[in-house]
């Protein structure tokens, strides 16, 4: 079980950022969150198996079809033994 802080750069709000993320995390069975910051970036928090983080963490470096990535700053946090993923405001 691993967890990852990550922090997308670019034009990522206002374009369903948020959603598309909850459900492609979902479909990978991640736990965590995602949720817009008030600096214009996404923070996201996702936590699962390794390889299905990793998955997560490169459809992050492209978004939706509207968004457009400039960068994803990524961390590694300890695991909390969340379930479900939640968009939060």
């Amino acid at each position: 079980m691993v967890r990852k802080r990550a922090v997308v750069r670019g034009m990522v709000q206002g374009v369903g950022f948020r959603y598309y993320t909850q459900t492609e995390a979902r479909r990978l069975g991640l736990a965590g969150f995602v949720l817009n910051r008030t600096d214009g970036t996404v923070e996201a928090e996702l936590e699962g198996d390794a390889a299905s983080v990793w998955v997560m963490l490169a459809w992050l470096q492209h978004g939706p079809p509207s968004a457009h990535v400039e960068a994803v700053d990524v961390a590694t946090i300890p695991p909390l033994g969340e379930t479900g993923f939640r968009i939060d405001f």
